[in-house]
């Protein structure tokens, strides 16, 4: 399974960047740069929404429901003319669930190591928030995913947690805290109290700011 940055590289990937980027008025390398950082923790956090069997029921629900993917079947549309309110209040609300209070923490990291200004950050994060459920939506359908096993499976993978054979995920280099330096660190400490030092994989990474 290809996992979320892989996907970002596709041409759907560019697809989406270029067309949240003209949403908010953004360059599309700082579109990408944001989407990048912001996926893997959305990815995260999901991931620990889910080790609750409230937490599971509900994002599957979702996934199930209103997120089941449709939004991807029309992307050009989605775009075409502006990015109507429903979906952006739509994307909010997902942001809400999933980060919680600890949200303007992460737009305001977000926004200091990509250079673009909070307000941007979170329009682009409501209108890709939306785009990423229904990935979710498409692979849990593809997945036949009904169960919190093959959530936390499926989650899992898109976010890198998984290692391809040979090498390691995208995701799993730029959380690699002892070595690269990556932004994504950079990110993570700043957001987790100031620690530089990585407990182990997303998870770890993720449990200051959630209460873990």
């Amino acid at each position: 399974m290809s996992g979320i940055l892989d996907l970002l590289n596709s041409p759907m990937g560019r697809q989406i960047i270029n067309g949240v980027s003209s949403q908010t008025g953004q360059p599309a390398n700082k579109t990408g740069d944001v989407l990048s950082m912001a996926m893997p923790v959305l990815m995260g956090a999901m991931q620990r929404n889910a080790t609750t069997q409230e937490g599971a029921s509900g994002i599957l629900g979702a996934l199930s429901g209103k997120h089941s993917g449709g939004i991807l079947d029309n992307l050009g549309g989605l775009f075409e003319g502006g990015v109507d309110q429903e979906v952006r209040n739509d994307g909010a609300g997902i942001l809400g669930h999933i980060l919680g209070s600890k949200r303007p923490a992460v737009e305001n990291a977000l926004s200091q190591k990509s250079g673009v200004e909070p307000g941007s950050v979170s329009e682009i994060l409501k209108v890709a928030a939306p785009i990423l459920m229904g990935i979710l939506g498409k692979q849990a359908s593809q997945q036949n995913v009904n169960d919190s096993n093959g959530l936390m499976n499926l989650l899992g993978g898109l976010s890198g947690a998984q290692r391809g054979s040979k090498q390691q995920s995208l995701i799993e280099s730029f959380l690699d805290a002892d070595g690269d330096g990556s932004i994504l660190d950079d990110v993570a400490g700043m957001i987790f109290s100031g620690s530089t030092k990585k407990k182990g994989g997303l998870g770890g990474i993720l449990g200051g700011l959630f209460g873990k």
